[in-house]
């Protein structure tokens, strides 16, 4: 549906700049693992958030990590889509020109039916390069310790997984960071398979 584009070529400062959207049902921890992301990279001053009185994301996260490698620097562009039905219609501006997508499960199982439909939306706004687009499923909330989790195995069986050119499936605990940074670095061996990933941060 033109939502998806390459990333963008800066040729004069020799930059590449880097579109990755966190998506997932409302309350999945895709802020959560947003701000983790952020504060290992002591850049939590330069996140910025949009949220409501109860702390639940209106519109959506949005900041940007910026690599220095040895000849060209990466510009990533960190959104999270809201996950409240009231604010759906701003999720197809904030997947426009995405290049990559993280999304966020609701491990619980009382949840897998708002995982699947959110799941679903996904699908439809992406069309045909929803396959195609690089994605890092994050099983997130592990660390509650309930019985009553969704395995990987179960979520798997929901969705067209072998499918997709580049997918990865990880347990995380965002509000400890847990498993975080991990997607994170597969989702930048994903759109950069030749690139090692022994970068530094920019000012």
């Amino acid at each position: 549906m033109g939502l998806v584009k390459k990333m963008i070529y800066d040729y004069e400062n020799k930059t590449l700049q880097i579109k990755i959207v966190y998506y997932g049902p409302a309350m999945s921890g895709k802020t959560t693992s947003i701000k983790h992301l952020f504060s290992h990279f002591n850049r939590q001053n330069e996140l910025e958030s949009i949220d409501s009185s109860v702390g639940r994301t209106l519109f959506f996260d949005f900041g940007v990590l910026n690599f220095r490698g040895a000849e060209w620097g990466l510009k990533f562009l960190i959104y999270s889509a809201t996950g409240q039905d009231f604010y759906a219609s701003t999720r197809p501006a904030t997947l426009n020109g995405v290049d990559g997508i993280i999304f966020v499960v609701d491990s619980r199982t009382n949840c897998l039916k708002h995982n699947l439909r959110s799941w679903k939306e996904l699908n439809a706004m992406l069309g045909s390069e929803f396959f195609n687009i690089p994605m890092v499923i994050c099983m997130n909330k592990y660390d509650i310790n309930d019985d009553s989790m969704i395995s990987e195995s179960d979520f798997k069986d929901h969705i067209d997984i072998d499918t997709f050119k580049n997918v990865s499936v990880q347990k995380t605990a965002a509000i400890r960071g847990y498993g975080v940074i991990d997607a994170f670095s597969q989702m930048i061996k994903f759109i950069f398979p030749q690139l090692t990933l022994n970068i530094s941060m920019t000012n």
